[in-house]
């Protein structure tokens, strides 16, 4: 049997912030190679806490406590700071949530694009700016050579995104994680990132995480999904299985909250009060919200 691309084994972590409050709870799962996982949640959730503690982007509030992020065998929480610069851009890549201040406003969108195609790959201005205009081509960007040479202000939020897709797939890593990408643009601008995602994914075979709210995205590109709250797993497996046979309450509740696209009138269903409660007794949150 081969080893997953990741393991993130017993991960927990508090927030120095907030008195050492608890942000991740011994947190498990496996990501395999060319696997499309989606981690979703509420806010507060640790969803996004996963993917900074996988990127080695926690801040300095937040301390992990215990486990091990192990990335092909590698554990990412005791790698020296220079060995993981090297990983990160190179073999493990980020969609960030906001291509408004994900990219540099004083810079063109080639300086930005070819950056880490030089120094990560060592490709001549030319030959970075050939790999830019077809990395642009590949996302469905019309006219890549003026976009190249105008600055994020001048672009729509589907295209400065798409050009933060491009980024990420730049340098062909084994890892893309995916910070809700979707989440400030339109729904038939979503529909056509998404596909763009699950079109790069598979013709590169990367894996993804993809951090989301949303269950509908889930449902559109996860091949699996872990449902977090308050910092700890409550339910995993196959997209298809959880979402049309959720086994926890809180998962049966969540998708019941959701719009209904075949019954648009139907109003919406928030989760019961007594759903939190059965949680916070089976997590062990005391009054104060430990």
């Amino acid at each position: 049997m081969t080893e997953p691309l990741l393991s993130i084994r017993a991960l927990s972590a508090v927030s120095d912030r907030d008195n050492g409050a608890p942000i991740l709870r011994d947190i498990a799962l496996t990501l395999e190679r060319g696997e499309v996982r989606g981690l979703v949640g509420e806010s507060g959730a640790g969803k996004s806490t996963i993917a900074k503690a996988l990127l080695g982007i926690l801040p300095r509030t937040v301390r992990v406590t215990s486990g091990s992020i192990l990335f092909e065998s590698r554990d990412l929480l005791k790698l020296p700071a220079r060995d993981l610069r090297d990983i990160m851009g190179n073999e493990i890549s980020l969609i960030p949530q906001d291509p408004q201040t994900a990219l540099n406003p004083g810079r063109r969108i080639e300086a930005q694009l070819t950056d880490g195609l030089r120094l990560k790959r060592g490709l001549s201005s030319r030959a970075a700016r050939l790999r830019a205009l077809k990395l642009l081509e590949e996302v469905h960007i019309h006219d890549p050579e003026r976009v190249l040479r105008a600055y994020p202000h001048e672009l729509s939020g589907g295209m400065r995104q798409r050009i933060l897709i491009a980024a990420a797939f730049a340098l062909e890593p084994k890892l893309v994680v995916a910070d809700e990408p979707t989440t400030a643009l339109d729904v038939t601008v979503q529909k056509q990132i998404l596909r763009l995602i699950r079109g790069l994914q598979e013709a590169h075979g990367t894996a993804v995480i993809f951090v989301t709210h949303d269950l509908g995205v889930v449902a559109q590109i996860c091949d699996t999904v872990t449902l977090l709250y308050a910092g700890k797993v409550i339910e995993e497996g196959r997209t298809a299985e959880v979402l049309g046979n959720p086994q926890h309450i809180y998962t049966k509740s969540l998708i019941a909250a959701g719009p209904r696209y075949d019954r648009p009138d139907a109003g919406l269903t928030p989760v019961p009060q007594a759903v939190f409660e059965q949680l916070r007794h089976e997590i062990g949150i005391r009054e104060d919200g430990r």
